[in-house]
């Protein structure tokens, strides 16, 4: 699985060159004076106007510019919000675990559900079964998530009552952020209501992990069903069911297995959509995550945040393709193997 690592880096490494020369040129084509922008003021002092424009580089040639400001990202100095006056990478780990545990939760809805779903529909091909799973896969690949999301909070929230509106946890629970996983903070603080708050927090996660799962769900069921019934036209399913192996066994063990590469092919291009999708999820919801930041960053103009945190979302949508390239290796031998 190693043996591809050296090629999948230099893959990453040019990955984020582009990232950062996107990112570069963002300041660079945005109204106004950089070093306003920067600063996020209307106007400063000229010292300070001097010191940022140093410090930035903005009074030198482009490419200078773009190595100091190369040098300033692996320093970890993505700038500083202007609202806040926090720095953008303290601001993006203190919210980025609320969007990793919605995106998790989402992802594990879409694959707890699309692949049972997408193996049954393999299995009865063309059955009543198959056509109404794939049509319904359908209507929830074509929903707007924002439509889909004020629909279950109407229903579920408004009309039943069954789950919250927004948020991650109720005011009346005081839980100390540790870890920044609501579900893992409930059941470690040792208050109490330990097990209420859990509970709690899972009612909040319910909604917008359901919004946010439907089209990963959809896109994995028809995947499944897809690569699955490829797989089981192949010449040594039909030799094993000669051999008399059980159904459960060629179907779990035999089949599934080599079906996986290309659902996660899929899975892995899921993830981009599920940053996409968490601005729209996390604004219905007033989930605290990064979704949420940067929607609030552009609204403000809040430069740096909007500048730091495409870096650090796109460099974390890079590094978990990576990881689903090595994943590919150790599920296929022929890629391991350099074939």
């Amino acid at each position: 699985m190693w043996r591809i690592f050296p090629e999948k880096f230099l893959v990453v490494l040019t990955s984020f060159i582009g990232i950062t020369l996107l990112s570069f040129t963002l300041i660079r084509m945005a109204p106004g004076d950089p070093v306003l922008l920067v600063a996020g003021e209307r106007s400063i002092d000229n010292e300070r106007y001097q010191t940022i424009e140093r410090q930035y580089g903005f009074d030198r040639s482009l490419p200078v510019q773009y190595g100091i400001y190369l040098k300033r990202l692996l320093k970890g100095d993505f700038g500083t919000s202007a609202v806040s006056r926090e720095p953008v990478l303290r601001e993006f780990f203190r919210l980025f675990p609320a969007t990793l545990e919605l995106a998790f939760c989402a992802m594990l809805f879409a694959l707890c559900l699309g692949l049972p779903i997408g193996i049954l529909a393999a299995m009865k091909r063309n059955s009543l079964f198959d056509t109404t799973a794939m049509s319904v896969a359908l209507v929830g690949y074509s929903m707007p998530i924002f439509w889909w999301g004020m629909l279950l909070v109407l229903f579920f929230s408004l009309l039943l009552g069954w789950t919250p509106v927004a948020g991650r946890l109720d005011f009346i629970y005081d839980i100390p952020p540790r870890t920044g996983f609501m579900l893992i903070d409930t059941l470690i603080s040792g208050k109490p209501y330990a097990l209420a708050a859990f509970i709690n927090a899972l009612h909040h996660l319910l909604l917008p992990a359901i919004v946010l799962g439907t089209v990963p769900l959809a896109i994995i069921a028809r995947m499944t069903r897809s690569s699955m019934l490829t797989v089981l036209k192949s010449d040594y399913i039909r030799t094993a069911r000669a051999k008399g192996v059980s159904s459960r066994r060629l179907i779990w063990i035999h089949a599934l297995r080599n079906a996986l590469i290309p659902i996660l092919t899929v899975a892995g291009l899921q993830v981009s959509l599920l940053v996409t999708g968490a601005i729209l999820t996390e604004t219905i919801f007033a989930w605290p995550g990064i979704g949420k930041w940067m929607l609030d960053a552009i609204s403000r103009r809040d430069y740096s945040v909007v500048q730091g945190g495409f870096v650090l979302i796109a460099s974390s949508v890079v590094l978990v393709n990576l990881a689903i390239d090595l994943l590919y290796a150790w599920v296929n031998p022929r890629i391991r193997r350099g074939r």
